[in-house]
């Protein structure tokens, strides 16, 4: 054989080597242009090709080296020896340093306390979750760098997860077709984390439960209801709650999320003089009633706390809470009569049509509807980028004014 040949199948074994690991990496993880690439079914299934290819590539370097390495001048010795180096500074980058899973591990072992033995700060954003009585918190700041935590609520098993890239924090149900599943972060696309079910290695977007691609693809995970509050608020709601403490394992990294959890990059912008401009990462509440989606804009729902609006027939009441960061969404029709409510000079909501006076768990706790609760409306806080992105026919509510989502476009 030439030595041009063999030096050729040398560099055919490198490019199989690294090549397709750095795509892999290139395509799941937000490097410049990546996540706008409708890619996922691409990345797919070169994630099931990269290790045969890779081991295709080590097989074709091998016999180089053992056949007709000692044949290469010194300078090509040299030069060869370098760029297996490089391979394995490659290999660094694309299976750890830039690997979902080994950058955002999962917590093996969460641990919880009550209110009395708490360390996490009351002020800190969570998750919260009820099910047969019990009720559990999981900090935004931890999960969000975990992704995930696989846990059990009152005897059910739940996946809690959160993706900092776009803000959304979803409750699954981990049982697919009767079997409970195991899941693990594989990277993300369109900003969004991906995961997988252990059985059929189906890929499901963090955002909305759907099954993007792989054997289930089309298919839903069941959604669970959770709150999203302040942990005081949270347990004042739910006081006997238990709470998912820190792991010290990991403490460096729930450090990089510090104020994530009531920051807006807006408000970290110092070159952006209108503060309630709409950008990628402004704040939304998004609901989605009937199959149809709205949005509210963050900054101008929290000026005025109280919003009572119309989504499709729907009546809906959104209140943000006085600490600025716990939110709510209820059904404000009761019994065929639409309430429309406004804060007290206490902060307490109170509704128009009967001057009732309602606590912040949309109990009415004096008047006219003592006793009477409204029905909550699953509700998400989120960033404007994802959310229409995934919503692409939302409409979306800013002040006074809702529009349809070709109309926003011109002002984002």
């Amino acid at each position: 054989m030439s030595n041009k040949l063999s030096a050729r199948i040398f560099w055919l074994g490198v490019i199989l080597l690294i090549l397709p690991g750095l795509l892999h990496a290139y395509l799941l993880m937000p490097f410049p242009g990546s996540q706008d690439l409708n890619a996922i079914t691409v990345c797919y299934y070169l994630e099931k090709i990269v290790n045969p290819l890779r081991a295709i590539g080590a097989v074709l370097i091998l016999w180089y080296l053992f056949k007709h390495y000692t044949q290469n001048s010194n300078r090509n010795k040299i030069v060869k020896a370098a760029v297996l180096l490089l391979c394995l500074v490659s290999f660094y980058f694309t299976d750890v340093a830039y690997k979902a899973e080994a950058m955002f591990k999962e917590t093996t072992a969460a641990k919880f306390a009550n209110g009395l033995t708490n360390r996490v700060p009351l002020n800190y954003l969570v998750i919260g979750v009820v099910n047969n009585g019990v009720a559990k918190a999981y900090p935004v700041v931890y999960l969000g760098y975990h992704h995930k935590v696989q846990d059990v609520v009152g005897n059910k098993p739940v996946l809690v997860t959160y993706c900092t890239m776009c803000r959304t924090g979803r409750v699954y149900d981990p049982v697919i077709n009767g079997v409970k599943q195991s899941f693990r972060l594989v990277g993300a696309r369109h900003y969004n984390a991906i995961i997988e079910d252990q059985s059929t290695k189906t890929w499901w977007y963090q955002a909305t439960g759907k099954a993007a691609v792989g054997e289930l693809k089309g298919s839903q995970l069941q959604e669970l209801p959770y709150e999203q509050a302040t942990l005081s608020a949270w347990l004042q709601e739910h006081p006997t709650s238990l709470i998912m403490q820190p792991d010290n394992l990991y403490t460096a990294d729930y450090a990089d999320l510090k104020n994530y959890d009531r920051v807006q990059a807006i408000d970290k912008d110092s070159t952006l003089k209108d503060k309630d401009s709409l950008i990628r990462k402004s704040w939304i509440i998004g609901v989605i009633v009937d199959g149809r989606s709205r949005a509210y804009d963050w900054r101008s729902l929290n000026k005025q706390h109280i919003l009572n609006d119309e989504h499709y027939n729907n009546s809906l009441l959104i209140a943000i809470e006085k600490d600025g960061e716990t939110y709510h969404v209820w059904n404000n029709t009761i019994k065929g009569t639409t309430l429309h409510f406004k804060l007290s000079d206490k902060g307490l909501l109170t509704d128009n049509e009967t001057a009732s006076v309602w606590n912040w768990e949309g109990l009415c706790i004096s008047g006219q509807q003592k006793g009477v609760q409204l029905v909550k409306v699953q509700a998400y806080q989120e960033y404007w980028h994802s959310w229409k992105h995934f919503h692409p026919a939302t409409t979306f509510w800013k002040g006074e004014q809702t529009t349809e989502l070709e109309h926003v476009a011109a002002i984002y």
